[in-house]
């Protein structure tokens, strides 16, 4: 299953039940519980900032001309297909921060322990088994909403993102 998430910032409430799945997702146990006593802490690969005072789930946006692959000098960043998301491959990234400052969007972070970076995967493991994302799938109010790409355009179009292309 390809796609991305968007984010519909009018009805993020901030309760932050994204962070949560997202940092559970990615602990060793999977675990709730398990995951709070683990070493080190998981670390979500979302997080809300705040934008004119509104909060907003901010997480890797899988760009097609990703800057954060092309400033990899070791290729642990990769786009995995057109469509597919930006991936790290930790064993090869060397922790120099290249990814962190050529990032536009802030999201590619780096523990404040450890050389080690870490960013949104769109949860490929789920994705492969037909499962959407964590935070898309936590998130109570359908803020954050996970797309296929030939779906994108009708559903900008039918939330009045974008107009229609004449001619349909």
């Amino acid at each position: 299953m390809k796609g991305r998430v968007f984010v519909n910032i009018e009805r993020c409430m901030a309760c932050k039940r994204c962070v949560l799945a997202c940092a559970v997702e990615h602990s060793q146990s999977k675990e709730l519980f398990a995951s709070m006593t683990e070493v080190p802490a998981p670390r979500p690969r979302v997080q809300l900032t705040q934008v004119g005072g509104a909060p907003v789930p901010t997480e890797c946006r899988h760009c097609d001309a990703a800057a954060c692959v092309a400033a990899c000098p070791t290729g642990a960043l990769s786009k995995d297909g057109q469509d597919g998301p930006v991936l790290l491959r930790a064993e090869r990234c060397v922790g120099c921060g290249s990814c962190v400052v050529a990032c536009p969007y802030g999201v590619v972070r780096q523990h404040t322990s450890a050389k080690r970076l870490y960013k949104c995967d769109l949860c490929i493991e789920r994705l492969a088994r037909d499962r959407e994302p964590a935070c898309v799938e936590a998130c109570p109010t359908g803020c954050l909403s996970f797309r296929a790409p030939g779906k994108i355009r009708t559903w900008l179009e039918a939330t009045g993102a974008v107009q229609a292309s004449p001619g349909g």
